[in-house]
């Protein structure tokens, strides 16, 4: 079963990556983690420091460490933030060759 399991691609989702230090200091952590991981704790974040805007929702209110990661502290739609976080992305395999 384990040869099976072994045998199948790894969803690119899935795959772990490496993130800027801005980033690491939002979601605690500068361990690789699969890009779902990394959103499911940015979104963590989020709503732990209140950062949605209570009158639109879909608008985000960053504080100062999620600021440099947005590169403003303008509010930006949840449905932006994906590209902007994705500046800070990249593959854990790639990163770990470069050393």
């Amino acid at each position: 079963m384990s040869e099976k399991n072994s045998s199948k691609k790894q969803s690119a989702f899935m795959k772990p990556v490496r993130f800027s230090e801005e980033l690491g200091a939002v979601l605690g952590t500068n361990h690789p983690m699969p890009r779902t991981e990394v959103m499911k704790k940015l979104w963590d974040y989020i709503k732990k420091h209140k950062l949605q805007d209570p009158q639109n929702k879909r608008n985000i209110i960053p504080d100062q460490r999620l600021a440099k990661v947005f590169g403003s502290s303008q509010p930006i739609n949840m449905f932006k933030m994906t590209s902007k976080v994705s500046t800070h992305l990249r593959d854990a395999e790639l990163a770990s060759s470069r050393h």
